[in-house]
Order: C-alpha cells, then sequence, then structure tokens
C-alpha cells in the first residue's frame, strides 16, 4: 500500500508556512532581547535568520527535486553519506527534533489558552497534553483532514499577525527609547549574536516540513521547490515586520522582560482587552503547528521502518485511511513524556542542536550529489541552487556557528542531545545486522 496524492501547490505552501509559523514568533522574540544590546541588533539578527533560512529552502528545493520521496531529509542524508547517518537523523527527529518541537509548542499553547481565559498556569501541561492526543487522532485519519485542518490554522495565524503588523506600524509614535537599551551581560559580541540566532532560527525552521510528505504531494518535482520558496520568503517579511511591532510597543528592555510579546504588544498599543483577542488567534495558530508536527515527521519513522531500519510496524498504513498510525501514536506519546520533564527554553536549545546539525550535513550533501548526478544528466527543468557553490557554504557555516553557540549557551542540554544521538548508533547496528541476516 503506497501514499496516496492528494496535496496540491495550495496544500504544499501551507505545509511551508504552517511548518515555520508556530510559537517561535509569539515567545521567542524576548529570548533574543535577552541576548542583544539594542533593537537594532535584534531586527539585524531576525533578518540575518531569514537570510539563513531562505538559503535552506533553496537548497531543500534542490534536493526534493532529485528526491521527491517520503522521509524527505532522512532520504538525503542515507543517500549522501552512509545508511548510519540516515538513522541518527531519524533517531534525532523522534527523541530530539521533532519530539522536543511537539512539546515546545504544546506548552505555548496551554500558556496562551490559559491566558485567554485568566486559567490556573498549573493547567498548561494538562492542556498541552490534550492538545497532542486531540491532534494525533485527526492525523490517525487521514492526511487530507489533517491538511484541511491545517490550512484553516495557517489562515487564522497570518491574519492575527497580518493586523498586528498593520495596526502596530500605523500606530502613533516611533519606537521607544529602550529600544537601544545598553548592553545585558553576555549580550555583546559575535558569540552574543549566535546565541541570539539559536531561538530565531527555532522560528525560521519548518520550512523542509513539505519535503517530508513528498510522496503524498502531486507532482511534487515542481510543487515542491515552488511551494519551499513561496513560503519561506512569506515568512520572512512577516517575521520582520513583526519584530518591528514588538520593538515600537515594548522597547528592548519591555520585550527582553516578557514571556508573552505578542499580547503583551497589542496591550502596549492598543490598551487593556485588545490582547485577548490576540491570545486566542496565538492559541488557534499554535494548535495548528502541532498539527502539521504530527503531520509530516511520522513520515521519517515510516520510511526508516521502510528501509527495515525501525520496526516493520512503523512502516504500515492504515488499510482505510492510509495513515502510519503507528508513527503517529509513537511521535505523540513521546511528545506527552517531554512535556511533563522539560521547559520551553531548555526544549528550544536542544531542538535547534540536534536540528542544525543535520540542515548542514543535508545542504553538504549537494556537492556530493552534484558530482554523483552532473545537472547535464537532470531534466533542465529541475531546480538548481542559485550562487552555488557559495550559497551552500555559507549555509552551512551558519549552521555550524549555530551548533557552537547552542554548546556554549547550553552546554547541559546540548551534552544530553548528544548523548541522545550517541544512543541512535548501537541501535543501528542491531537493526543493520538483523537486515543483513535476512537480506
Amino acid at each position: 500500500m503506497s501514499f496516496r496524492r492528494a496535496l496540491g501547490p495550495f496544500d504544499a505552501t501551507m505545509v511551508v508556512v504552517g511548518g515555520i509559523i508556530g510559537a517561535g514568533i509569539f515567545i521567542n522574540p524576548a529570548l533574543v532581547a535577552q541576548r542583544l544590546p539594542s533593537g537594532r541588533f535584534v531586527l539585524a539578527a531576525w533578518i540575518a535568520g531569514g537570510a539563513i533560512a531562505l538559503i535552506g529552502a533553496l537548497a531543500f528545493a534542490e534536493l526534493a527535486a532529485l528526491f521527491p520521496r517520503a522521509g524527505g531529509q532522512y532520504v538525503y542524508l542515507r543517500e549522501a553519506y552512509h545508511p548510519s547517518v540516515g538513522f541518527l537523523f531519524g533517531w534525532a527527529t523522534l527523541l530530539l527534533i521533532q519530539g522536543g518541537g511537539l512539546a515546545a509548542v504544546s506548552i505555548t499553547f496551554g500558556e496562551y489558552a490559559l491566558r485567554l481565559v485568566e486559567g490556573d498556569t498549573r493547567l498548561v501541561r494538562p492542556i498541552a497534553i490534550a492538545a497532542i492526543a486531540l491532534l494525533a487522532l485527526v492525523n490517525c485519519l487521514g492526511v487530507k483532514p489533517g491538511s484541511r485542518l491545517l490550512n484553516v490554522f495557517v489562515l487564522l495565524k497570518v491574519a492575527a499577525l497580518a493586523l498586528l503588523i498593520g495596526a502596530g506600524l500605523a500606530s502613533a509614535g516611533g519606537p521607544p527609547s529602550s529600544a537601544v537599551a545598553p548592553a545585558v551581560p553576555g549580550s555583546s559580541g559575535l558569540l552574543g549574536f549566535g546565541a541570539a540566532l539559536v531561538p530565531i532560527l527555532f522560528s525560521y525552521g519548518g520550512w523542509q516540513s513539505v519535503n517530508v510528505i513528498a510522496e503524498e504531494v502531486r507532482e511534487p518535482r515542481r510543487t515542491v521547490p515552488a511551494a519551499l520558496l513561496a513560503g519561506t520568503a512569506v515568512v520572512v517579511v512577516v517575521y520582520v515586520a513583526v519584530n518591528l511591532v514588538y520593538l515600537k510597543a515594548l522597547g528592548r528592555d519591555g520585550l527582553a522582560s516578557t514571556l508573552t510579546p505578542a499580547a503583551d504588544a497589542v496591550r502596549q498599543l492598543f490598551g487593556a482587552g485588545t490582547d485577548r483577542f490576540l491570545a486566542a488567534a496565538i492559541a488557534v495558530s499554535t494548535f495548528g503547528f502541532l498539527d502539521l508536527t504530527l503531520l509530516a515527521p511520522t513520515r521519517i519513522s515510516y520510511a526508516m521502518a521502510q528501509d527495515r531500519l525501525f520496526p516493520a510496524w512503523l512502516a504500515r498504513l492504515h488499510p482505510r485511511f492510509g495513515t502510519p498510525l503507528a508513527a503517529i501514536l509513537l511521535l505523540a506519546g513521546w511528545g506527552v513524556v517531554l512535556v511533563l520533564t522539560g521547559t520551553y527554553g531548555d526544549l528550544v536549545d536542544a531542538v535547534v542542536f540536534g536540528d542544525w546539525i543535520f540542515f548542514g550535513l543535508a545542504v553538504a550533501a549537494l556537492v556530493i550529489f552534484r558530482r554523483r548526478y552532473p545537472l547535464g544528466q537532470r531534466d533542465s527543468r529541475s531546480f538548481r541552487v542559485p550562487g552555488y557553490p557559495v550559497l551552500p557554504a555559507l549555509f552551512v557555516a551558519a549552521a555550524l556557528f549555530v551548533v557552537v553557540s547552542v554548546v556554549r549557551a547550553n552546554p547541559v542540554r546540548s551534552a544530553m542531545g548528544a548523548g541522545l544521538l550517541a544512543t541512535g548508533l548501537p541501535v543501528y547496528l542491531v537493526f543493520a545486522r538483523r537486515k543483513e541476516k535476512e537480506g
């Protein structure tokens, strides 16, 4: 049984936009402001992060044109290097990258949902767990129901951000003086800028989600690259504009001292009462991001099981709904465990540590594929990264810089992430030997 090609260009673009816009833009600007000395540096960091994300999207567009298969990045790493590298990515995706992302975003959903109803903050984790359980059920019922739900939530979150941007930029007054506040400890120099890029790149991450579900997209060699570029470009513009509004409303000091910058910015700009509407929109948008997290990454575990490097039951599609039911339930269950054991900031650092190791390796794989599959042997309409090899090299350097910055900013979580990654090696050897014996 194979996946159903049920997703068109609009669906694919919504996957990109929905995969990027989640909890990050509503919380991470505060973390960025804490690590940089002024509003000008904050904006420069978000622009730099957007440029890195666009280069990554360009690289993944070429990779998608070469390998339009379920699993996306897992397939690229497996084909470029060795099955063990692909396996470690899949292992990290489950235990660290998407599991941690699922937990972090569900916590954000719980915080904003409670802010909306002025509920007891002790309910954040129970609400986060309930959201994961509900969306796991929706995605078990088919890719189209999950995609339709995602489309609705993406449009709602973009509308909420557009409202904030338009009203915020049109409001009277300029940026407050606190937007150029003196440097805070540890926020100066190149290392401070690198530490600020960690939550920024967590916010920009997710463009690769559409690559993972390529087998469920119609005409993927053309549709996936177009969706990657259009969706990522839209998000970069939105993110920079939103941070302009945050700084205008709160200044750097105010932005650095809040856990809910979007709601606080609305209250500052438009008065008490209006922030409740935005809190509702943010809760809805983070709920939609959770939907995507359970829609796309589960296809990686499916692809690994297809290669007989994960338990065979993860490769089974539901006979009626055509979904990898077991893979969805596995990721949801692990996300619940992480909700109960981690805080948002720690989860962000752990996710970025694992994610950007493999982002760098995937983009570096372009060098291997350019030699293995020369451009002259490819379809002339196949997407190719402009500015090769300079742009991919810049991305790989940025990925290395980010990983080093994460290690310096949170060495304990980084060590835990490295330990979880290392546990994948003996697991890979067990499956690889079993596969060899079975022939």
